[in-house]
């Protein structure tokens, strides 16, 4: 069985940094492309970054775009996204996915796994 965990989220000061992490179990996740997602009360959930699966494609929402930064350790089954300078507006759930295709997508439906999320709350 599929399994992704996220951990890492908190409530933090603006200006601050988090680094999420997303644990993956249950098949071999070599090939996969990553993304992180996130979801804000009374939003629709968007996308944020994402990472091909060899690591050498990287693609960020233009609001996170300079602070975030995605990567994923193989050996590990695991993605991380760091983020600095943490604003109010970044307050959300943040998800991660896993797509088979191998690439990255700015969609939900181009991913086939996801976890169940973590909270990130940013404090003026």
């Amino acid at each position: 069985q599929v399994q992704l965990v996220e951990s890492g989220g908190a409530s933090v000061q603006a200006g601050d940094s988090l680094r999420l992490s997303c644990t993956a179990s249950g098949r071999t996740f070599s090939g996969f492309g990553w993304g992180w997602f996130r979801q804000s009360p009374g939003k629709e959930r968007e996308f944020a970054a994402g990472i091909r699966w060899s690591g050498d494609s990287t693609r960020y929402a233009e609001s996170v775009k300079g602070r975030f930064t995605i990567s994923r350790d193989r050996a590990k089954n695991t993605v991380y996204l760091r983020m600095s300078n943490l604003k109010p507006e970044d307050t959300a759930v943040y998800f991660c996915a896993a797509s088979e295709g191998g690439y990255y997508s700015a969609l939900d439906s181009g991913y086939n796994y996801w976890g169940q999320g973590t909270q990130v709350t940013v404090s003026s």
